[in-house]
Protein backbone atom coordinates (compact mmCIF):
# COMPACT_ATOMS: atom_id res chain seq x y z
CA UNK A 1 0.00 0.00 0.00
CA UNK A 2 1.21 3.15 -0.82
CA UNK A 3 2.04 6.23 1.05
CA UNK A 4 -1.11 8.35 -0.80
CA UNK A 5 -3.45 5.31 -0.08
CA UNK A 6 -2.35 4.83 3.86
CA UNK A 7 -2.90 8.86 4.26
CA UNK A 8 -6.25 8.56 2.04
CA UNK A 9 -7.26 5.45 4.21
CA UNK A 10 -6.71 7.12 7.41
CA UNK A 11 -7.85 10.96 6.86
CA UNK A 12 -11.73 9.70 6.86
CA UNK A 13 -11.12 8.42 9.92
CA UNK A 14 -9.56 11.42 11.48
CA UNK A 15 -12.13 13.57 10.44
CA UNK A 16 -14.64 11.23 12.03
CA UNK A 17 -13.15 11.68 15.30
CA UNK A 18 -12.85 15.04 15.17
CA UNK A 19 -16.29 15.59 14.35
CA UNK A 20 -17.03 13.28 17.20
CA UNK A 21 -15.03 15.25 19.72
CA UNK A 22 -16.53 16.81 22.41
CA UNK A 23 -16.19 20.32 21.65
CA UNK A 24 -17.80 20.05 18.32
CA UNK A 25 -20.50 18.42 19.43
CA UNK A 26 -21.03 21.10 22.11
CA UNK A 27 -20.86 23.66 19.82
CA UNK A 28 -23.36 22.07 17.35
CA UNK A 29 -25.65 21.84 20.48
CA UNK A 30 -25.14 25.31 21.25
CA UNK A 31 -25.72 26.12 17.93
CA UNK A 32 -28.77 23.85 17.40
CA UNK A 33 -30.40 25.39 20.43
CA UNK A 34 -29.40 29.11 19.21
CA UNK A 35 -31.32 28.21 15.97
CA UNK A 36 -33.78 26.51 17.10
CA UNK A 37 -34.87 29.67 20.00
CA UNK A 38 -33.78 32.33 16.74
CA UNK A 39 -36.00 31.17 14.07
CA UNK A 40 -38.89 30.55 16.53
CA UNK A 41 -38.94 33.81 17.75
CA UNK A 42 -38.10 35.23 14.43
CA UNK A 43 -40.77 33.29 12.90
CA UNK A 44 -43.28 34.04 15.80
CA UNK A 45 -42.67 37.83 15.48
CA UNK A 46 -42.53 37.91 11.79
CA UNK A 47 -45.88 36.70 11.43
CA UNK A 48 -47.55 38.87 14.17
CA UNK A 49 -46.01 41.89 13.03
CA UNK A 50 -47.45 40.58 9.55
CA UNK A 51 -50.58 40.35 10.75
CA UNK A 52 -50.78 43.72 12.12
CA UNK A 53 -49.47 45.26 9.51
CA UNK A 54 -51.95 43.94 7.45
CA UNK A 55 -54.91 44.61 9.37
CA UNK A 56 -54.14 48.36 9.90
CA UNK A 57 -53.46 48.86 6.23
CA UNK A 58 -56.83 46.97 5.50
CA UNK A 59 -58.96 48.61 8.55
CA UNK A 60 -57.75 51.89 7.49
CA UNK A 61 -58.24 51.59 3.96
CA UNK A 62 -61.98 50.06 4.17
CA UNK A 63 -63.23 52.45 6.66
CA UNK A 64 -61.88 55.16 4.55
CA UNK A 65 -63.45 53.58 1.58
CA UNK A 66 -66.87 53.12 3.36
CA UNK A 67 -66.98 56.60 4.68
CA UNK A 68 -65.96 57.89 1.55
CA UNK A 69 -68.72 55.69 -0.32
CA UNK A 70 -71.24 56.72 1.91
CA UNK A 71 -70.20 60.92 1.59
CA UNK A 72 -70.09 60.57 -2.25
CA UNK A 73 -73.12 58.27 -3.14
CA UNK A 74 -75.75 60.49 -1.47
CA UNK A 75 -74.68 63.28 -4.29
CA UNK A 76 -75.90 60.77 -7.25
CA UNK A 77 -78.81 60.96 -8.82
CA UNK A 78 -81.49 58.03 -10.06
CA UNK A 79 -80.17 56.53 -12.73
CA UNK A 80 -77.33 57.60 -13.38
CA UNK A 81 -75.24 58.06 -16.10
CA UNK A 82 -71.56 56.04 -17.03
CA UNK A 83 -70.29 60.09 -16.82
CA UNK A 84 -71.42 59.83 -13.54
CA UNK A 85 -70.72 56.90 -12.20
CA UNK A 86 -67.16 57.28 -13.59
CA UNK A 87 -67.42 60.91 -11.40
CA UNK A 88 -68.47 58.90 -8.13
CA UNK A 89 -65.24 56.34 -8.43
CA UNK A 90 -63.24 59.60 -8.89
CA UNK A 91 -65.10 61.10 -6.16
CA UNK A 92 -64.90 58.11 -3.69
CA UNK A 93 -61.03 57.34 -4.79
CA UNK A 94 -59.33 61.11 -3.93
CA UNK A 95 -59.94 60.50 -0.16
CA UNK A 96 -56.07 60.48 0.16
CA UNK A 97 -55.55 56.90 0.74
CA UNK A 98 -54.23 55.88 -2.72
CA UNK A 99 -56.42 52.91 -3.82
CA UNK A 100 -58.94 53.22 -7.02
CA UNK A 101 -62.83 52.27 -7.10
CA UNK A 102 -64.41 50.66 -10.02
CA UNK A 103 -68.55 51.59 -9.16
CA UNK A 104 -70.67 48.59 -11.20
CA UNK A 105 -74.70 49.44 -12.03
CA UNK A 106 -77.01 46.77 -13.44
CA UNK A 107 -79.00 49.02 -14.47
CA UNK A 108 -76.47 50.46 -16.93
CA UNK A 109 -75.97 47.61 -18.79
CA UNK A 110 -74.02 49.57 -21.58
CA UNK A 111 -71.61 51.33 -19.10
CA UNK A 112 -70.98 47.71 -17.58
CA UNK A 113 -67.63 49.43 -15.30
CA UNK A 114 -66.86 53.09 -14.16
CA UNK A 115 -63.43 53.18 -13.02
CA UNK A 116 -61.19 55.86 -11.65
CA UNK A 117 -58.02 54.69 -13.59
CA UNK A 118 -60.01 52.60 -16.49
CA UNK A 119 -56.63 51.70 -17.90
CA UNK A 120 -55.23 49.50 -14.88
CA UNK A 121 -58.67 48.83 -13.18
CA UNK A 122 -61.43 46.86 -14.32
CA UNK A 123 -64.75 44.14 -13.45
CA UNK A 124 -62.09 41.92 -14.87
CA UNK A 125 -59.76 42.44 -12.34
CA UNK A 126 -62.37 41.81 -9.13
CA UNK A 127 -62.31 37.82 -8.12
CA UNK A 128 -65.45 36.26 -9.35
CA UNK A 129 -65.60 34.60 -5.57
CA UNK A 130 -66.00 38.16 -4.34
CA UNK A 131 -68.48 39.71 -6.76
CA UNK A 132 -70.61 36.25 -5.94
CA UNK A 133 -69.90 37.81 -2.11
CA UNK A 134 -70.97 41.16 -2.43
CA UNK A 135 -74.00 40.89 -4.97
CA UNK A 136 -75.75 38.00 -2.47
CA UNK A 137 -77.99 40.13 0.01
CA UNK A 138 -77.88 38.79 3.60
CA UNK A 139 -81.37 38.00 5.28
CA UNK A 140 -82.69 41.01 7.60
CA UNK A 141 -82.61 40.19 11.11
CA UNK A 142 -82.42 42.04 14.66
CA UNK A 143 -78.93 41.45 14.73
CA UNK A 144 -78.41 42.14 11.12
CA UNK A 145 -80.34 44.93 9.92
CA UNK A 146 -78.11 45.34 6.61
CA UNK A 147 -78.84 42.97 3.45
CA UNK A 148 -75.70 44.12 2.15
CA UNK A 149 -71.79 44.28 3.86
CA UNK A 150 -68.83 45.61 2.92
CA UNK A 151 -66.26 42.18 2.33
CA UNK A 152 -62.57 42.26 1.16
CA UNK A 153 -59.88 39.68 -0.33
CA UNK A 154 -56.56 40.07 -0.76
CA UNK A 155 -55.06 39.15 -4.03
CA UNK A 156 -52.28 39.59 -6.27
CA UNK A 157 -52.07 41.17 -9.31
CA UNK A 158 -49.80 41.29 -11.91
CA UNK A 159 -47.31 39.92 -9.07
CA UNK A 160 -48.33 42.78 -7.14
CA UNK A 161 -50.12 43.06 -3.72
CA UNK A 162 -53.63 44.23 -3.67
CA UNK A 163 -56.36 44.72 -0.57
CA UNK A 164 -59.43 44.72 -2.87
CA UNK A 165 -63.06 45.62 -1.34
CA UNK A 166 -66.67 45.49 -2.60
CA UNK A 167 -69.92 46.72 -1.20
CA UNK A 168 -73.34 47.47 -2.77
CA UNK A 169 -74.83 51.02 -2.26
CA UNK A 170 -78.60 50.38 -2.15
CA UNK A 171 -80.40 47.23 -2.85
CA UNK A 172 -81.23 48.67 -6.84
CA UNK A 173 -77.88 50.73 -6.60
CA UNK A 174 -74.42 50.47 -8.20
CA UNK A 175 -71.70 48.36 -6.63
CA UNK A 176 -68.40 49.91 -5.93
CA UNK A 177 -65.24 48.08 -5.77
CA UNK A 178 -62.05 49.60 -4.19
CA UNK A 179 -58.01 48.48 -5.05
CA UNK A 180 -55.80 49.45 -2.18
CA UNK A 181 -51.81 48.44 -3.11
CA UNK A 182 -49.87 46.69 -0.16
CA UNK A 183 -46.62 47.16 -1.75
CA UNK A 184 -45.23 49.85 0.91
CA UNK A 185 -46.67 47.01 3.61
CA UNK A 186 -44.92 44.27 1.27
CA UNK A 187 -41.62 46.37 1.67
CA UNK A 188 -42.01 46.93 5.47
CA UNK A 189 -42.40 42.89 5.81
CA UNK A 190 -39.43 42.10 3.75
CA UNK A 191 -37.62 44.75 5.42
CA UNK A 192 -38.57 43.42 9.11
CA UNK A 193 -37.75 39.40 7.53
CA UNK A 194 -34.21 40.78 6.66
CA UNK A 195 -33.70 42.42 9.76
CA UNK A 196 -34.94 39.11 11.95
CA UNK A 197 -32.44 37.21 9.17
CA UNK A 198 -29.62 38.97 10.48
CA UNK A 199 -30.97 38.50 14.23
CA UNK A 200 -30.95 34.72 13.83
CA UNK A 201 -27.44 35.00 11.81
CA UNK A 202 -26.02 37.26 14.98
CA UNK A 203 -27.74 34.81 17.62
CA UNK A 204 -25.90 31.81 16.01
CA UNK A 205 -22.39 33.17 15.52
CA UNK A 206 -22.70 34.32 19.16
CA UNK A 207 -24.12 31.09 20.26
CA UNK A 208 -21.01 29.27 18.53
CA UNK A 209 -18.52 31.71 20.64
CA UNK A 210 -20.34 31.07 23.36
CA UNK A 211 -20.12 27.66 23.06
CA UNK A 212 -16.24 27.45 22.26
CA UNK A 213 -15.87 29.54 25.30
CA UNK A 214 -17.59 27.17 27.55
CA UNK A 215 -15.44 24.13 25.78
CA UNK A 216 -12.95 25.60 26.37
CA UNK A 217 -13.81 25.96 30.39
CA UNK A 218 -14.57 22.86 30.39
CA UNK A 219 -11.95 20.88 28.43
CA UNK A 220 -8.95 22.33 29.38
CA UNK A 221 -9.51 20.86 32.45
CA UNK A 222 -10.22 17.40 30.99
CA UNK A 223 -7.25 18.33 28.50
CA UNK A 224 -4.76 18.51 31.41
CA UNK A 225 -6.54 15.63 32.71
CA UNK A 226 -6.23 13.35 29.99
CA UNK A 227 -2.72 14.45 29.58
CA UNK A 228 -1.97 13.57 33.29
CA UNK A 229 -3.42 10.24 32.95
CA UNK A 230 -1.04 9.87 29.79
CA UNK A 231 1.74 10.72 32.08
CA UNK A 232 0.88 8.36 34.62
CA UNK A 233 0.76 5.58 32.18
CA UNK A 234 3.98 6.27 31.21
CA UNK A 235 5.13 5.60 34.92
CA UNK A 236 5.80 8.89 36.11
CA UNK A 237 3.82 8.41 39.27
CA UNK A 238 4.68 11.41 40.80
CA UNK A 239 2.13 13.34 38.15
CA UNK A 240 -0.86 15.78 39.83
CA UNK A 241 -3.28 18.06 38.76
CA UNK A 242 -3.57 21.62 40.22
CA UNK A 243 -7.15 21.99 42.27
CA UNK A 244 -9.01 24.93 40.97
CA UNK A 245 -12.69 25.81 42.33
CA UNK A 246 -14.85 23.09 43.91
CA UNK A 247 -17.13 22.04 41.08
CA UNK A 248 -17.81 18.79 39.66
CA UNK A 249 -14.05 19.00 37.58
CA UNK A 250 -12.56 20.31 40.83
CA UNK A 251 -13.49 17.00 42.33
CA UNK A 252 -12.84 14.62 39.61
CA UNK A 253 -9.32 16.31 40.11
CA UNK A 254 -8.99 15.56 43.48
CA UNK A 255 -10.07 11.97 42.99
CA UNK A 256 -7.16 11.53 40.21
CA UNK A 257 -4.52 12.71 42.85
CA UNK A 258 -5.58 10.63 45.25
CA UNK A 259 -5.95 7.52 42.72
CA UNK A 260 -2.28 8.65 41.79
CA UNK A 261 -1.20 8.70 44.96
CA UNK A 262 -2.42 5.68 46.05
CA UNK A 263 -0.94 3.49 43.36
CA UNK A 264 2.27 5.89 43.95
CA UNK A 265 2.33 4.03 47.27
CA UNK A 266 1.63 0.65 46.09
CA UNK A 267 3.84 0.73 43.21
CA UNK A 268 6.63 2.18 45.97
CA UNK A 269 5.75 -0.71 47.88
CA UNK A 270 5.58 -3.53 45.73
CA UNK A 271 9.30 -2.38 44.15
CA UNK A 272 10.32 -2.19 47.72
CA UNK A 273 9.10 -6.15 47.90
CA UNK A 274 10.26 -6.95 44.49
CA UNK A 275 13.94 -5.33 45.63
CA UNK A 276 14.23 -6.97 48.71
CA UNK A 277 13.09 -10.39 46.65
CA UNK A 278 15.91 -10.13 44.16
CA UNK A 279 18.63 -9.21 47.50
CA UNK A 280 17.67 -12.26 49.09
CA UNK A 281 17.83 -14.57 46.07
CA UNK A 282 21.03 -12.88 45.02
CA UNK A 283 22.63 -12.70 48.57
CA UNK A 284 21.17 -16.97 49.41
CA UNK A 285 22.45 -17.83 45.87
CA UNK A 286 26.16 -15.76 46.94
CA UNK A 287 26.06 -17.68 50.52
CA UNK A 288 25.21 -20.82 48.94
CA UNK A 289 28.16 -21.02 46.33
CA UNK A 290 30.83 -20.87 49.10
CA UNK A 291 29.85 -24.47 50.61
CA UNK A 292 28.66 -25.91 46.52
CA UNK A 293 32.47 -25.45 46.12
CA UNK A 294 33.21 -27.07 48.76
CA UNK A 295 30.97 -30.21 48.54
CA UNK A 296 31.05 -30.36 44.54
CA UNK A 297 34.95 -31.30 45.46
CA UNK A 298 33.75 -33.79 47.77
CA UNK A 299 31.34 -35.24 45.44
CA UNK A 300 34.05 -35.49 42.39
CA UNK A 301 36.48 -37.45 44.79
CA UNK A 302 33.31 -39.86 45.68
CA UNK A 303 32.21 -39.97 42.33
CA UNK A 304 35.74 -41.17 41.04
CA UNK A 305 35.77 -43.73 44.51
CA UNK A 306 32.28 -45.10 44.09
CA UNK A 307 33.35 -48.25 42.11
CA UNK A 308 35.30 -49.33 45.03
CA UNK A 309 32.72 -48.81 47.56
CA UNK A 310 30.16 -51.14 49.00
CA UNK A 311 27.63 -51.80 46.62
CA UNK A 312 25.27 -51.04 49.22
CA UNK A 313 26.33 -47.53 49.58
CA UNK A 314 27.53 -46.71 45.94
CA UNK A 315 23.72 -45.48 45.05
CA UNK A 316 24.04 -42.95 47.71
CA UNK A 317 27.11 -41.53 46.91
CA UNK A 318 26.00 -41.10 43.30
CA UNK A 319 22.94 -39.62 44.40
CA UNK A 320 24.46 -37.45 46.56
CA UNK A 321 27.21 -37.03 43.80
CA UNK A 322 23.72 -35.93 41.11
CA UNK A 323 22.06 -33.48 43.65
CA UNK A 324 24.83 -31.59 44.44
CA UNK A 325 25.52 -31.06 40.92
CA UNK A 326 21.43 -30.10 40.02
CA UNK A 327 21.67 -28.02 43.14
CA UNK A 328 24.81 -26.32 41.82
CA UNK A 329 22.98 -25.67 38.45
CA UNK A 330 20.31 -24.21 40.23
CA UNK A 331 22.29 -21.64 42.24
CA UNK A 332 24.28 -20.46 39.16
CA UNK A 333 20.67 -20.32 37.54
CA UNK A 334 19.39 -18.39 40.44
CA UNK A 335 22.66 -16.01 39.95
CA UNK A 336 21.91 -15.57 36.22
CA UNK A 337 17.97 -14.49 36.83
CA UNK A 338 18.80 -12.15 39.59
CA UNK A 339 21.24 -10.77 36.93
CA UNK A 340 18.34 -10.27 34.33
CA UNK A 341 16.21 -8.63 36.88
CA UNK A 342 18.56 -6.40 38.39
CA UNK A 343 19.72 -4.92 34.80
CA UNK A 344 23.06 -5.88 35.50
CA UNK A 345 23.46 -9.17 32.64
CA UNK A 346 25.51 -7.07 29.85
CA UNK A 347 26.58 -7.99 26.32
CA UNK A 348 30.36 -8.92 25.40
CA UNK A 349 29.21 -8.96 21.44
CA UNK A 350 31.80 -10.21 18.83
CA UNK A 351 30.96 -10.89 15.40
CA UNK A 352 31.10 -14.60 14.95
CA UNK A 353 29.68 -17.56 12.79
CA UNK A 354 27.05 -18.64 13.27
CA UNK A 355 27.11 -22.39 12.12
CA UNK A 356 31.06 -22.14 14.02
CA UNK A 357 28.82 -21.40 17.60
CA UNK A 358 26.41 -24.28 17.47
CA UNK A 359 29.19 -26.63 16.15
CA UNK A 360 31.11 -26.20 18.81
CA UNK A 361 28.13 -26.16 21.19
CA UNK A 362 27.05 -29.77 19.64
CA UNK A 363 30.72 -31.07 20.14
CA UNK A 364 31.45 -29.58 23.94
CA UNK A 365 28.42 -31.32 24.80
CA UNK A 366 28.96 -34.95 22.26
CA UNK A 367 25.87 -34.59 20.83
CA UNK A 368 27.23 -34.53 17.37
CA UNK A 369 25.68 -37.95 16.68
CA UNK A 370 22.12 -37.26 17.83
CA UNK A 371 21.75 -33.32 16.05
CA UNK A 372 21.22 -33.19 11.90
CA UNK A 373 22.98 -29.65 11.75
CA UNK A 374 21.91 -27.47 8.49
CA UNK A 375 24.28 -24.76 8.76
CA UNK A 376 25.87 -23.14 6.65
CA UNK A 377 29.15 -21.13 7.08
CA UNK A 378 29.06 -17.59 6.14
CA UNK A 379 26.51 -16.30 8.22
CA UNK A 380 28.04 -14.06 10.36
CA UNK A 381 26.30 -11.69 13.56
CA UNK A 382 27.28 -9.77 16.41
CA UNK A 383 26.46 -11.74 19.58
CA UNK A 384 27.72 -12.50 23.03
CA UNK A 385 29.16 -16.10 22.29
CA UNK A 386 29.00 -17.57 25.96
CA UNK A 387 25.36 -16.14 25.99
CA UNK A 388 24.25 -17.69 22.85
CA UNK A 389 26.02 -20.62 23.55
CA UNK A 390 23.69 -21.16 26.76
CA UNK A 391 20.91 -20.49 24.36
CA UNK A 392 21.51 -23.40 21.95
CA UNK A 393 22.48 -25.62 24.84
CA UNK A 394 19.22 -25.19 26.26
CA UNK A 395 17.08 -25.88 23.39
CA UNK A 396 18.94 -28.46 22.05
CA UNK A 397 19.04 -30.15 24.78
CA UNK A 398 15.57 -29.60 25.94
CA UNK A 399 14.66 -31.54 21.84
CA UNK A 400 17.51 -34.09 23.24
CA UNK A 401 15.78 -35.08 26.47
CA UNK A 402 12.08 -34.10 25.88
CA UNK A 403 11.34 -35.08 22.17
CA UNK A 404 13.81 -37.61 20.89
CA UNK A 405 16.71 -37.93 18.49
CA UNK A 406 17.14 -36.93 15.37
CA UNK A 407 17.14 -33.36 16.62
CA UNK A 408 17.40 -31.01 13.49
CA UNK A 409 18.80 -27.84 13.60
CA UNK A 410 18.24 -25.31 10.64
CA UNK A 411 20.10 -22.05 10.16
CA UNK A 412 18.78 -19.10 7.31
CA UNK A 413 19.78 -15.62 7.48
CA UNK A 414 16.72 -13.45 6.32
CA UNK A 415 16.89 -9.40 5.73
CA UNK A 416 18.89 -8.04 8.95
CA UNK A 417 18.06 -11.03 10.88
CA UNK A 418 19.44 -14.51 11.42
CA UNK A 419 16.88 -17.52 12.35
CA UNK A 420 17.70 -20.55 14.06
CA UNK A 421 15.07 -23.79 14.13
CA UNK A 422 15.44 -26.33 16.62
CA UNK A 423 12.47 -29.43 15.69
CA UNK A 424 12.89 -32.97 17.32
CA UNK A 425 11.13 -36.00 16.59
CA UNK A 426 8.50 -36.10 19.77
CA UNK A 427 5.11 -36.04 21.06
CA UNK A 428 5.36 -31.77 20.78
CA UNK A 429 4.11 -29.79 23.31
CA UNK A 430 0.30 -29.49 24.72
CA UNK A 431 -1.92 -26.85 23.28
CA UNK A 432 -2.18 -26.03 26.78
CA UNK A 433 1.12 -25.85 27.44
CA UNK A 434 2.45 -23.65 24.75
CA UNK A 435 1.90 -20.70 26.40
CA UNK A 436 3.46 -21.27 29.53
CA UNK A 437 6.86 -22.95 28.34
CA UNK A 438 9.08 -19.45 29.08
CA UNK A 439 7.57 -19.52 32.56
CA UNK A 440 9.95 -19.51 35.70
CA UNK A 441 9.78 -22.84 37.23
CA UNK A 442 7.03 -24.11 34.94
CA UNK A 443 7.06 -27.69 34.18
CA UNK A 444 4.00 -29.67 31.83
CA UNK A 445 4.02 -32.39 34.08
CA UNK A 446 3.23 -31.57 38.03
CA UNK A 447 3.64 -34.82 39.16
CA UNK A 448 7.23 -34.70 38.45
CA UNK A 449 8.25 -32.98 41.39
CA UNK A 450 11.87 -33.84 41.16
CA UNK A 451 12.72 -33.72 37.44
CA UNK A 452 16.32 -33.25 36.81
CA UNK A 453 15.83 -29.97 35.52
CA UNK A 454 14.44 -26.18 37.17
CA UNK A 455 12.14 -24.97 35.19
CA UNK A 456 14.43 -22.33 34.79
CA UNK A 457 16.30 -23.07 31.52
CA UNK A 458 13.65 -21.62 29.03
CA UNK A 459 13.11 -18.44 30.64
CA UNK A 460 17.24 -17.97 30.95
CA UNK A 461 17.52 -18.92 27.18
CA UNK A 462 14.60 -16.29 26.41
CA UNK A 463 16.06 -13.76 28.44
CA UNK A 464 19.62 -14.05 26.55
CA UNK A 465 17.56 -13.86 23.61
CA UNK A 466 15.58 -10.78 24.31
CA UNK A 467 19.00 -8.62 25.69
CA UNK A 468 20.35 -9.46 21.80
CA UNK A 469 17.44 -8.05 20.61
CA UNK A 470 16.01 -11.15 19.59
CA UNK A 471 12.88 -13.78 20.95
CA UNK A 472 12.31 -17.46 21.11
CA UNK A 473 8.52 -18.98 19.89
CA UNK A 474 7.67 -22.21 20.34
CA UNK A 475 5.27 -24.06 18.04
CA UNK A 476 4.53 -27.57 16.60
CA UNK A 477 5.28 -28.87 13.64
CA UNK A 478 4.64 -31.51 11.83
CA UNK A 479 6.50 -33.95 13.88
CA UNK A 480 7.58 -32.50 17.24
CA UNK A 481 7.86 -29.33 18.58
CA UNK A 482 9.69 -26.57 16.77
CA UNK A 483 11.98 -23.95 18.72
CA UNK A 484 12.68 -20.95 16.59
CA UNK A 485 15.41 -18.16 17.96
CA UNK A 486 15.09 -15.00 15.86
CA UNK A 487 18.12 -12.52 16.30
CA UNK A 488 19.31 -9.66 14.61
CA UNK A 489 22.47 -9.16 12.96
CA UNK A 490 23.37 -5.85 14.44
CA UNK A 491 23.91 -5.73 18.44
CA UNK A 492 20.79 -3.89 19.89
CA UNK A 493 21.68 -0.87 22.48
CA UNK A 494 22.22 -1.87 26.70
CA UNK A 495 18.66 -3.04 28.19
CA UNK A 496 17.41 -0.89 30.89
CA UNK A 497 17.97 -1.17 34.29
CA UNK A 498 15.14 -3.58 35.78
CA UNK A 499 14.36 -4.92 32.83
CA UNK A 500 12.69 -7.86 34.42
CA UNK A 501 13.04 -11.50 32.96
CA UNK A 502 10.64 -13.35 31.25
CA UNK A 503 8.87 -9.88 30.49
CA UNK A 504 5.87 -9.44 27.78
CA UNK A 505 7.81 -11.20 25.63
CA UNK A 506 8.16 -14.61 27.66
CA UNK A 507 4.80 -14.52 28.29
CA UNK A 508 3.43 -15.83 25.02
CA UNK A 509 6.31 -18.52 24.55
CA UNK A 510 6.86 -22.04 25.77
CA UNK A 511 8.89 -24.27 28.51
CA UNK A 512 10.34 -27.53 28.95
CA UNK A 513 12.90 -27.51 31.48
CA UNK A 514 16.65 -27.54 30.45
CA UNK A 515 19.76 -28.75 32.24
Amino acid sequence: MTDHQTTARRFPAIRWRSLRSLRVRLIAVFAAVALLAAVSASGIAYWLNRDAVLKRAQDTALNDFRVSLSRNVSELPLNASCPELATLASNVASSGLSYDVVVVDPAHPECPAASSDPARYTLADVPAALQSTVAKPREVTENNPYPYHLYWQRQNLEGRPFLIGGTKVVPNGPTAYMFKSLENERADLNTLGWSLAIATLLALIGSALLAQAASATVLRPVKRLGEAARRLGQGHLDTRLEVEGSDELADLARTFNRAAESLHEQVEELSAREAQSRRFVADMSHELRTPLTAMTAVTDILEDEAESLDPMIEPAVRLVVSETRRLSDLVENLMEVTRFDAGTARLVADEVDIADLIMSCIDGRAWYDAVELDAPRGILAVVDPRRLDVVFANLIGNALKHGGSPVRVRVRQTEGSVVVEVSDSGPGIPEDVLPHVFDRFYKADRGRARSEGSGLGLSIAMANAQIHGGTITAANGEVGAVFTLTLPVAPPPPPSAGEALGGPAGDAAQDKDAT
